[in-house]
């Protein structure tokens, strides 16, 4: 009976087998399952049969008098003696899985002379219910014959209530409907039910539905091991919305072996308000190792809320989540024990999509505003392929009345708190990275380099145009060129992040590579400073910003051509390949003889400001001081300056290589 017992099968059994239906149940052996069915109602009318004169005689000797409907035959399943058409359902316990143990010739041929005597002696409308184990070749041998035959089929989860530590992998029932076959090409119809409760999800191929299958068979492993023993990894999953199988949670479950179990702190389910998934404490394995620690439970399970589904507040998210995550709880979780939902602030934060469309070149993109800390909302723009990294970000002010414009009465309707101001806050660098890429600014030579000078600025990467917008607005006679590949992101810059051109600022779409090679070849030394910023599609490469080609030694080679002598490049490396991201900062030590590396904290960013001359070369205290002119210099009367941007912080893990 280990392959679910009677209890368990039977929510889905009692959905297909009526009480007049005449059922054959093939393979019988001694199992107990034709015996409950008869004893509990659900039908009488049963003929079992097996191919073992032994098990035969047993069953029959067991059954006797007590189930005078019920009968036992000795038959090949393979040629049976009955009419066509001569049964309702066909009921197969583990059967199939005996004789389609290989994908040999041999045992397909065999496996096909079984179902066409199922299908022979079955009528229209009746059904195959084969309770299975459901490994990959079974599934798909039992659904492509079926289907091609015109028959309706359906895959059920058996909902258990057996110890998970006895056996992990969960039982299937395949229902398979018998219809006339259409001449043609008649629509496949494919459905899994997950558990006996849900509607069924319709999938559009076999494979497909193989796919669906193994996703349920590796989740049940997987919350066997987990119930087993801690997990030295963290593990992570997706659980997908029921109608649009699109990803609706991600679950991090993440152990910590320092903390000491007691009664109330085994285990606790954290939610992470929408928007914060990407921030360094959420967004990453050391950071989410940090909040389960802090947090002091033996495991920690945190939950991400993806955009474009609709939550019902916190008190639905738990609800919906309760008894699935129950499913992933430690060893030694005392029954019955209330299990905490904690979060930030105790809601579950604001998501606005604003925009989704997709570029040639980035694909699927969406620009959204998302509350932040207290009253502050931000705008991003994320690339789907790497949905947990924010291209670029900006801060939205505060919406300010109109001049003449009486304030709001107490007693009127107050905004809605989850709709967002619009402005951008073009004063505002939210980027870390973007901060210290201006900071680096102060190593600019010259009798005055800063504010006031004229200064002209190449930035290869748009994005959201933070960066060249800042340098733009803040360095009031520089002139900014910017190289973008892309032409929609400079179509998102315009529209959604408060990005304009005129004469100081000009966007070329063009790929940085042939810009810079061209200017190489007509006009050296022309930049003050060059400043790059782009990504790279490539996700199998250690090194996502910038693309390999943009740090090979003939384009560094040309890059420092167009830098005048005393000015500066300035790099957004990041790279998790420590191999790669040494390579990377030996070429550039040949191309560039000074050359400064700046941590970001907490990010895998690193800036490095690289100078054609060694001359130049500052030590930390003076680069603190031209911090601190430069920042004076930028700090002007009537001119917004947020009071957290500090320049020569910014500099104080500054590295000479």
């Amino acid at each position: 009976e280990w392959y679910g017992a009677f209890p368990e099968l039977c929510p889905v059994l009692h959905k297909y087998v009526r009480p007049r239906d005449k059922v054959l149940v093939v393979g019988c052996g001694n199992s107990e399952l034709s015996e409950q069915m008869y004893d509990v109602g659900m039908c009488e009318d049963i003929v079992n049969i097996d191919i073992s004169d032994a098990v035969i005689r047993q069953m029959q000797e067991r059954s006797g008098s007590k189930r005078p409907k019920m009968s036992y035959l000795l038959m090949d399943m393979l040629q049976m003696d009955f009419p066509d058409a001569h049964f309702q359902v066909v009921l197969d316990k583990g059967t199939l899985d005996a004789i389609l143990t290989d994908e040999e010739e041999t045992t397909l041929a065999k496996v096909d002379k079984m179902f066409a005597e199922i299908s022979r002696v079955l009528q229209v409308g009746g059904r195959y219910l084969c309770v299975s184990l459901a490994q990959a070749h079974v599934l798909k041998k039992a659904v492509e014959y079926f289907s091609q035959e015109g028959w309706v089929v359906r895959v059920h989860q058996v909902a258990s209530s057996g110890n998970k530590q006895q056996f992990a992998l969960p039982v299937f029932i395949y229902v398979m409907t018998k219809f006339r076959k259409i001449p043609g090409s008649a629509p496949q119809i494919l459905e899994i039910f997950p558990e006996e409760r849900d509607k069924p999800m319709r999938v559009e191929s076999a494979e497909r539905l193989v796919a669906a299958v193994k996703d349920r068979q590796h989740y049940a492993l997987l919350c066997s091991q987990l119930s087993k023993t801690p997990c030295g990894e963290q593990v992570s999953l997706d659980l997908c919305d029921k109608e649009s199988g699109r990803p609706r949670y991600t679950l991090h479950v993440v152990d910590s072996p320092s903390a000491k179990p007691s009664r109330d702190n085994h285990f606790a389910i954290f939610i992470i308000p929408q928007g914060r998934e990407t921030e360094w404490l959420f967004g990453t394995e050391e950071g989410r190792k940090q909040l389960a620690g802090s947090a002091g439970f033996g495991r920690l399970v945190t939950v991400a809320l993806h955009r474009e589904q609709h939550y019902e507040g916190m008190a639905g998210i738990q609800a919906e989540l309760s008894g699935k995550v129950m499913e992933l709880a430690p060893l030694g979780l005392p029954a019955r024990q209330q299990v905490p939902f904690l979060s930030v602030g105790g809601d579950i934060g604001v998501r606005t999509v604003r925009h989704r469309d997709t570029s040639p070149l980035s694909g699927e993109y969406v620009v959204e505003d998302v509350k932040g800390d207290g009253t502050c909302y931000f705008r991003r723009l994320i690339f789907l392929c790497n949905r947990n990294v924010v291209q670029s970000e900006v801060r939205l002010l505060p919406p300010t009345p109109l001049p003449g414009q009486k304030k709001r009465r107490k007693d009127k309707k107050k905004p809605s708190p989850t709709e967002p101001p619009a402005a951008i806050d073009k004063s505002y660098l939210c980027c870390e990275h973007h901060r210290a890429m201006v900071a680096g600014l102060c190593l600019l030579g010259g009798p005055n380099p800063f504010p006031g000078a004229l200064l002209e600025v190449l930035v290869v990467g748009l994005g959201g145009g933070s960066l060249p917008l800042f340098v733009h607005d803040y360095f009031s006679q520089a002139r900014v060129a910017v190289v973008e590949i892309d032409a929609s992101m400079l179509e998102v810059a315009t529209c959604w992040f408060g990005f304009s051109q005129g004469d100081r600022m000009r966007v070329h779409i063009s790929d940085g590579l042939d810009y810079v090679a061209k200017l190489a070849a007509e006009a050296p030394a022309q930049y003050d400073a060059i400043m790059f910023d782009v990504d790279s599609k490539d996700l199998t490469v250690g090194m996502s910003c910038p693309p390999p080609a943009f740090v090979e030694k003939p384009f560094l080679q040309k890059v420092k051509t167009i830098l005048k002598p005393e000015g500066v490049f300035v790099l957004n490396l990041v790279c998790r390949d420590a191999r790669l991201k040494e390579s990377v900062l030996a070429t550039l030590r040949e191309v560039f003889p000074l050359l400064y590396a700046c941590h970001i904290e907490g990010e895998v960013n690193e800036i490095l400001f690289c100078q054609p001359s060694p001359e130049g070369r500052q030590n930390p205290t003076e680069l603190g001081a031209r911090a601190r002119e430069l920042e004076g210099a930028l700090r002007q009367p009537g001119r917004p300056w947020d009071s957290s941007y500090v320049l020569a912080d910014m500099l104080q893990a500054v590295k000479i290589l």
